[in-house]
């Protein structure tokens, strides 16, 4: 009785008590009240909803308490504090500006990132919140003093009836976390009505009624859970899943403890295909409910499947932590720790087998995966510790098992035991080989990676007898054992069985194919890298093609045959798209990237067409009404709407431009590539077929000996290409000689071509790196001398090298005749005595200077005629007196004679022609130059001026009526 007596009178405190603070609570505000948000709407609208009830808890405030009673209060604040902090926690609720329907119906971004960015958002804005200053002392000084004046009496008073009873009530009571009972307001019996009339339409697959219905309770009450599971209901059943998982989405949030839903949820997700809201999902119902272990083995496993092995042993691991029992749980948790291949992950899957193995030494299990998890980090000598550990405590004499004692034996292999290695093997015998197939290809490995080929050999011949011709895998172990052991044919009679099982298998058919070469069988090898001929190359180098005709191993192997056999045209064929398309790749990437640069230098960053059109889609996405939900930023501000505007007006400028170049280039004939880079992103993407091409030696080689195979082909447009896209992509990693090696080549090809404007760069790095070889100036004026008639490129070089070399006289010969050709020849003659000064005795310069003289005075403008004929006759005479009368001297003299019109001496020097012998002689070649592609291959006699020193005289004999020595004269000399 005293009990109930004592409850009764803390029950009047309490209403008391109640009834005081709600006095206190209307006069000064300092209090928070706690009201239901699915109701309070509801309430505003209808008018007919129950009052809200309020429940608070007042602070204790006392001047003298004792040190127990302090304590105790201390407690409760503290107790107080964690509910207030619980409480504040984020939770979703659709508040003023927010629509549920449109939220459902958005399907320009998934929903559960819709959730995850108003989660984001909440959780910054209590960040926000948290770090903004507290408020003024004085400020708070006069709102206490304030609030002091107004209801001081009335705390104290609150205070004596709290100190009567409530602390030793408090003190005894078991406190509860969250909500307290009681706290929520009920449901409007207009929205219980509704929500029955919902539940029988549905029941009655009255499915349009039901969804107006329901529309119309969330619009009354949008916190309201059950509607939105209603609503998932009636979508279900009308298939239409998007639209029912979006409103269980909803009802799961407003419900975050029921993890039932979110399990739902879970599985919708799956089989929908959508990984990232399964996951989502999966983590809001373990959250739910951490102890259920389904869940956590399904996040587990889905870690697995998005191929993050750390987060994988990580939820394994907690997985074991609530079910100790469950040991595959703790072995896979170690086997994706060793799976991450990070030291700290391999550490930790050693220390949580190790930490079980002190608790439950008996699971021969998990010694078998720490001893093989210790062997993966070649920690053999602690393996083989624990292996030892486990015979000696558990075993107890008996043996053990058969796994333990191969891995024991292959630890005693690798610290170099090999007698009580091969005591431990003694169980594996060809009669029992075929049942312990995975034990003997592991001792097997093991024994042929420290190179006991011979023992690994015996291991392997022992399945090879029990299998047959079934596994290529084997064959393939076999064949390396035997090429270690320098056995070819043997090995590459395993080699061809292997290949029968796994043609794809690239390194075993290159590996075969070098085998062939040794034994002297080119062809074999040639026929084993060749594509089938029912094959289709064309997806040559498609990423998705894994088929062993497109490797560049392959390529390169068979390539190395063909150069070494001089098949110079299967060479090309096999290498020459490959390294084209390469280089082409690079070159646009370096364009992109050239680009990119350019752009960051300027003051006007020039948008690319990826930003401009991902502008224009918030332009296109733009809905009447962008607050779908509080919280959010609308989809587009007016600035971003006024950059989409711009950017799509920009994009229809570059189309129409496009567009326009495009048809003038088809217009003209040439082949249109545009220079936007941004056109191309599928070309600029593609990864090279040879990977290394710009940094590796051997293909720097490949290129060289690919350039050579073209030259020698006469493909001389294409060897230039490969060479100009060369030496612009590998400026440094390619050796000086390989450089000067490859602007040799192009050189050479350059006065080979129709067109040698391409390798015109070629030439002029040759006459500067050799400037006084007069090979490399014939080449230079071979190539410059069929190029367009006014070329900027030649005449700023020629002025440059001129002045840059005042004692050299080939680039002043080179200008001189520049003019000669442009029948300029007062400033040939000019040259052509700079460079008589440098070289008096030379008889090309004499020559020159004598024919530039002969025929200026031919011309209308100079006076002295006669005078600057005998100068010019006076160097041929020198030139003449250098060469000792040769066969050619003696022919310009007497064609300069016919030149002027004194016949008579000119038939005197052809007859003196007709008469002297000539020798032939050798073609100046330029550095690095292959003999094959010299003209050396001309007949004998391709020096010698019979020929056309007879046809001139029969034409003089012609021109004087002696039409009989002329027809004998050709007889002579010129008949074939």
């Amino acid at each position: 009785m005293k009990l109930l007596t004592e409850r009764k009178d803390e029950d009047e405190i309490e209403k008391e008590v109640s009834a005081k603070k709600q006095k206190i609570e209307d006069v000064s505000h300092n209090r928070e009240t706690s009201l239901d948000d699915s109701s309070s709407e509801s309430e505003d609208d209808d008018g007919d909803c129950d009052d809200v009830l309020v429940e608070t808890t007042p602070t204790l405030f006392n001047s003298k308490p004792s040190e127990s009673h302090a304590s105790e209060v201390q407690e409760d604040e503290n107790e107080e504090e964690e509910e207030e902090e619980e409480e504040e926690e984020y939770t979703f609720r659709f508040e003023n500006g927010m629509s549920p329907l449109d939220f459902v119906h958005d399907s320009s971004v998934q929903h559960y990132r819709q959730f995850e960015r108003l989660e984001s958002q909440a959780l910054a804005n209590k960040k926000r919140k948290a770090l903004q200053p507290s408020q003024p002392e004085g400020s708070a000084c006069k709102k206490t003093r304030e609030d002091d004046d107004i209801s001081g009496a009335a705390i104290a008073e609150m205070m004596e009836l709290l100190d009567h009873g409530k602390r030793r009530r408090r003190s005894r009571k078991e406190k509860r976390r969250g909500r307290r009972k009681g706290s929520r307001n009920k449901l409007n019996p207009r929205l219980t009505r509704m929500m029955g009339d919902a539940t029988l339409h549905y029941a009655c697959a009255r499915y349009d009624q039901a969804i107006a219905v329901l529309h119309e309770v969330v619009r009354l009450a949008p916190n309201l859970p059950d509607p939105y599971h209603t609503l998932g209901l009636v979508y279900r059943s009308l298939k239409d899943y998007k639209k029912a998982t979006g409103f269980y989405m909803i009802a799961a949030h407003l419900t975050p403890k029921d993890s039932s839903l979110w399990e739902l949820l879970f599985t919708w997700s799956i089989e929908q295909g959508d990984i990232g809201q399964a996951g989502y999902c999966l983590s809001k119902a373990i959250t739910a409910d951490p102890k259920d272990v389904t869940l956590r083995s399904h996040r587990a496993r889905l870690y697995v499947e998005l191929g993050d092995y750390q987060k994988a042993a990580v939820a394994y691991e907690q997985l074991h932590q609530l079910c100790p029992e469950n040991v595959d749980a703790l072995k896979a948790a170690a086997e994706f720790y060793q799976k991450c291949g990070q030291k700290d992950c391999s550490d930790r899957s050693v220390r949580i087998l190790e930490d079980y193995l002190k608790s439950q030494p008996n699971e021969a299990s998990v010694v078998d995966l720490l001893a093989a998890t210790l062997m993966e980090t070649k920690e053999h000598d602690r393996a083989l510790q624990h292996i030892i550990v486990h015979d000696q405590v558990v075993s107890s004499g008996k043996d053990l098992p058969l796994n333990l004692k191969i891995k024991a034996g292959i630890c005693h292999v690798h610290l170099g035991n090999m007698e009580e290695a091969q005591v431990l093997f003694n169980d594996l015998k060809p009669e029992n080989a075929s049942e312990y197939v995975d034990l003997v290809i592991e001792v097997a490995d093991s024994l042929m990676d420290l190179g006991h080929y011979n023992s690994a050999l015996n291991y392997y011949l022992m399945l090879e007898a029990n299998n047959g011709n079934v596994n290529g895998l084997l064959y393939l172990k076999i064949a390396r054992c035997y090429e270690s052991l320098k056995e070819r044919s043997q090995a590459i009679l395993f080699f061809s069985q292997a290949l029968e099982t796994i043609q794809d298998n690239v390194d075993a058919r290159i590996t075969l194919a070098s085998l062939l070469l040794e034994e002297g069988k080119a062809d074999e090898a040639i026929s084993l890298l060749s594509p089938p001929k029912d094959s289709d190359s064309g997806d040559a180098h498609s990423k998705k093609s894994n088929i062993w005709w497109v490797d560049e191993r392959i390529k390169l192997k068979l390539c190395n045959i063909y150069w070494n056999k001089g098949m110079h045209e299967d060479f090309v064929g096999a290498i020459f798209p490959l390294i084209r398309e390469s280089l082409y790749v690079a070159t646009l990437r370096q364009k992109g990237r050239k680009k990119r640069f350019c752009f960051s230098k300027k003051s006007k960053k020039r948008l690319s067409r990826r930003d401009l059109l991902e502008r224009v889609r918030k332009l296109n996405g733009q809905e009447k009404d962008n607050n779908v939900f509080q919280g959010f930023r609308p989809i587009a501000t007016p600035s971003d709407l006024s950059k989409a505007s711009r950017a799509k007006r920009l994009l229809q400028k570059k189309a129409i431009e496009k567009e326009k170049r495009k048809a003038e280039a088809l217009a003209s004939g040439v082949d249109w590539l545009s220079d936007d880079s941004d056109d191309e992103p599928q070309e600029a993407d593609k990864d090279l077929p040879l990977c290394n091409i710009l940094n590796v030696e051997e293909y720097h080689q490949l290129i060289i000996d690919l350039c050579k195979a073209l030259a020698s082909l006469q493909r001389y447009w294409e060897a230039l290409e490969i060479i100009n896209l060369t030496l612009r992509l590998t400026p440094t990693s390619l050796s000086a000689e390989k450089k000067e090696e490859l602007r040799s080549l192009g050189a050479q090809m350059a006065y080979n071509t129709t067109d040698p404007k391409h390798g015109f760069d070629c030439v002029k790095y040759i006459v500067q790196q050799h400037p006084y070889s007069v090979a490399a100036w014939n080449c230079y004026y071979k190539v410059i001398s069929r190029l367009e008639s006014r070329d900027t490129r030649h005449t700023k070089f020629i002025r440059a090298m001129q002045g840059k070399l005042a004692d050299c006289a080939a680039p002043v010969l080179i200008a001189g005749h520049q003019f000669t050709v442009f029948s300029h020849h007062q400033d040939a003659a000019r040259k052509y005595l700079e460079a008589y000064k440098l070289l008096p005795e030379n008889p090309l310069v004499n020559l020159c200077v004598g024919t530039a003289l002969i025929n200026l005075a031919l011309g209308f403008r100079l006076q002295n005629k006669h005078q600057c004929v005998a100068q010019g006759f006076a160097f041929l005479y020198n030139n003449l007196r250098i060469c000792e009368s040769s066969q050619e001297s003696l022919y310009n003299i007497g064609r300069a004679f016919h030149h002027v019109g004194l016949i008579n001496l000119a038939a005197f020097y052809y007859e003196k022609v007709l008469a002297t012998g000539e020798r032939d002689y050798p073609i100046p070649k330029l550095p690095n130059e292959i003999p094959d592609m010299t003209e050396n291959h001309k007949e004998a006699g391709y020096c010698n001026l019979h020929r056309e020193a007879a046809y001139n005289l029969h034409l003089l004999y012609k021109k004087c009526g002696a039409l009989d020595l002329a027809r004998q004269v050709l007889k002579d000399h010129c008949a074939l």
